[in-house]
């Protein structure tokens, strides 16, 4: 296939596997993140792509070549880190120019003010990189990343070190970047608002091995276990009558239905439920409810409940049913 095929991978530290087996695919052109908490093995198979872990079995190619053995720097793949590395005695451009070294200066030049343009900073190419703000600089590493044009480009929690506010923003700024040049990207990150608003399709990861690689509607949707849909924020799981006494999606036997972070809603036509726990997010309420199996599920709602009970039922939208 054309662009990256990764096949088997297995990533060893000492005895310690971190990368177990893992198939996965990237095509030209597209975004795929690898979503997983810390440990899970997502930062450990970007750096075996990358050639910076040697692979104890399996095989990176890319557009059907084995790349397996090239060394790094004969890959044609780029890096972004979440500290952005940049070399503070250049200037925004001298950062930016600092691998197309071997391009005529006016080339150069034309290169640099182009992805200044593409990221969202015209006319800092002067500036001394530690007059930057932090999402500044990472934007300056990002087209320092872009300018040799690599034919598959690997961000490693590129945002992690930045506020949510400014995580939130530039999330967009990278992704329009990488699209508006045609970057063929795969994107480590343990934010799952990131992943899915920058990506073609999320990849989530555990214990070292691919759970589940889909679109980022598909993974929500249909979440393949369990565990999967355990990371994505369902709970708490209920069975099939449940379901269907809550007004919810229908299970077949043995099945589950895993409740979303916004899957139970306030409704005077529902079943009345006990309230256990009310509390402030962010200007919304949060209610604690229990469920007839003992379980709390939790309903958003504007203003606090007055009253020991709440009548609910499950938005079907809002829902998973996981395979039994």
């Amino acid at each position: 296939m054309r662009g990256l095929s990764v096949t088997g991978a297995v990533v060893k530290y000492g005895d310690l596997v971190a990368v177990d087996g893992v198939d996965a695919a990237v095509e030209p052109g597209e975004i795929v993140a690898l979503l997983g908490a810390s440990g899970s093995g997502k930062s450990s198979l970007l750096r075996g792509i990358a050639g910076l872990e040697p692979l104890a079995a399996g095989r990176v190619a890319w557009n059907d070549e084995d790349v397996t053995t090239v060394p790094v720097h004969k890959r044609g793949f780029g890096m972004m880190f979440q500290d952005g590395q940049l070399f503070n005695h250049l200037s925004v451009a001298g950062n930016i120019a600092y691998g197309l070294y071997r391009q005529p200066r006016a080339a150069r030049r034309a290169r640099v003010e182009k992805l200044l343009e593409v990221v969202g900073l015209p006319g800092y190419g002067a500036r001394p990189v530690s007059e930057l703000s932090g999402g500044q600089a990472q934007r300056v590493a990002l087209a320092r990343s872009l300018a040799p044009g690599p034919r598959l480009l690997l961000l490693d929690e590129p945002l992690s070190a930045l506020d949510r506010n400014l995580r939130e923003h530039l999330v967009g700024v990278l992704g329009d970047a990488l699209r508006t040049t045609g970057t063929t990207a795969l994107y480590v990150t343990h934010d799952q608002d990131e992943a899915f608003a920058l990506a073609d399709r999320v990849g989530v990861m555990d214990a070292g091995r691919m759970l589940q690689l889909d679109n980022p509607d598909t993974l929500w949707r249909r979440p393949v276990s369990r565990r999967v849909a355990d990371f994505l924020g369902y709970e708490p799981f209920i069975d099939a009558e449940l379901a269907r006494r809550l007004g919810g999606p229908d299970a077949g036997p043995g099945q589950l239905v895993g409740i979303g972070p916004a899957g139970l809603l306030a409704d005077a036509a529902g079943t009345a439920l006990p309230v256990v726990e009310q509390r402030y997010r962010r200007g919304e309420v949060l209610i604690d409810v229990r469920l007839p199996d003992g379980q709390l599920a939790t309903v958003t709602a504007a203003e606090k409940h007055d009253g020991e009970e709440l009548s609910v039922r499950l938005d079907r939208a809002g829902c998973a049913v996981l395979p039994g």
